[in-house]
């Protein structure tokens, strides 16, 4: 029986060990932090690939999460302004890692053991921890996210990139919104879009997939361009402590968090202005991107964000990171050697990647257009359909 390591237990990590074991590997996965992950409920738009990969690996999707059958885009007065059949299934986070990591034995999965690199040797390769323990196996794979230090060993020169916008999150109780807002906006996948920012919102089950009416939530989401020196700001706490990558949320300054809801009541149409207010406390993260132009060498492979970042836009990480996952084992599977079989799947992968990571950032240079007359409304978007038809639609 062949052995992998996987250095991360978040969702690409969890995909790629159900993957492998399905073809007979035993597999490790080694997550860095000393509790299970949660994702603060974060939302995540399924595609019927994500739904067909979970189901290849014996996960059944029986209520995965809410299903919608519209999309709506809205001007400041809170008018519609566009709507467009389009039925998708949405879900959080939680869900998706839930079902994952029940399907993954207690006895193969470690917490508190943070990959600080690799080793290649002959034949295998040997995954480095920071308590400077070391494992050895068949194959290495880094699913330790958009920061992976697996893959800053391999490919030093990519770095993830800023995109010079922000992404506000909240989560808001369904019973606690008004009856216009529950009958409107939160049956919908919605849109407002003036220049400078971008809202999309949708509703997604409540704590524990409750997927009951009036016990559901609704996932905001705001896009929102900043400045160099105000992100620095922004990712400084109290004490003058500045994170470099992403801000603790309970370390956001009440400074920085009253900025924002200032700003949210000056923009904001009142529908999405009153979801934001009913929501627990909002939070923040900086979007970056990177591509890698390999995703494996010797006995080391990358998967999902390890290996390339798509901004949130196409909302394609979870399927990314499945697809990633599928393919690493089916190349495992049909090559002889496993160098072998990772040039293959970096071949394939690489290419698609590549295909999520462009699109992404053609879609989020839409929120910085500025049509001639301005745009403060929502109305004057000269891209409001693209927007609308291509966000979290699938890449191919």
């Amino acid at each position: 029986m062949k052995k992998a390591v996987i250095c991360g237990g978040s969702i690409g990590g969890l995909f790629a060990a159900a993957a492998l074991r399905k073809k007979g590997w035993q597999v490790d996965v080694y997550e860095r932090t000393a509790i299970e992950l949660s994702g603060r409920g974060a939302g995540i738009v399924t595609h019927d690939v994500l739904i067909d990969a979970l189901h290849k690996i014996d996960i059944t999707t029986d209520d995965l999460g809410v299903f919608v059958e519209d999309r709506t885009a809205y001007d400041k007065n809170g008018n519609e302004l566009l709507r467009l059949p389009f039925p998708q299934i949405v879900t959080s986070w939680d869900r998706i890692h839930s079902l994952l990591r029940a399907s993954h034995p207690n006895h193969h999965h470690h917490l508190g053991l943070s990959v600080v690199g690799y080793r290649q040797e002959k034949e295998t390769a040997v995954a480095i921890f920071d308590d400077n323990s070391e494992v050895e196996a068949d194959l290495v794979i880094a699913a330790d996210g958009f920061g992976s230090a697996i893959r800053s060993q391999m490919l030093p020169e990519i770095k993830p990139l800023s995109s010079g916008y922000v992404v506000w999150r909240a989560l808001a109780n369904e019973a606690d919104l008004s009856e216009e807002v529950r009958s409107d906006v939160f049956k919908t996948f919605g849109f407002f879009v003036p220049t400078g920012s971008q809202i999309i919102g949708y509703p997604i089950a409540g704590i524990g997939n409750d997927l009951r009416e009036g016990h559901r939530r609704y996932n905001f989401v705001w896009y929102i361009a900043v400045e160099k020196e105000e992100l620095k700001d922004m990712l400084t706490d109290d004490t003058g402590k500045y994170y470099s990558v992403s801000i603790p949320p309970p370390l956001v300054r009440d400074d920085v968090m009253k900025r924002f809801t200032d700003m949210a009541r000056k923009i904001l149409p009142a529908n999405f202005a009153e979801i934001l207010e009913k929501s627990e406390k909002p939070f923040f993260t900086p979007i970056y991107d990177h591509h890698s132009p390999i995703m494996g060498e010797g006995n080391v492979g990358l998967v999902g964000d390890a290996a390339c970042v798509a901004r949130p836009h196409v909302g394609m990480g979870v399927t990314k990171a499945a697809c990633d996952a599928l393919c690493l084992a089916n190349s495992m599977e049909k090559y002889q050697t496993i160098p072998e079989a990772l040039r293959a799947y970096s071949e394939e992968r690489v290419a698609a990647s590549a295909r999520a990571h462009y699109r992404a950032r053609d879609l989020g240079a839409t929120i910085f257009v500025e049509p001639e007359g301005g745009n403060e409304d929502g109305r004057s978007n000269p891209n409001l359909h693209e927007i609308v038809s291509t966000t979290a639609t699938i890449v191919n």
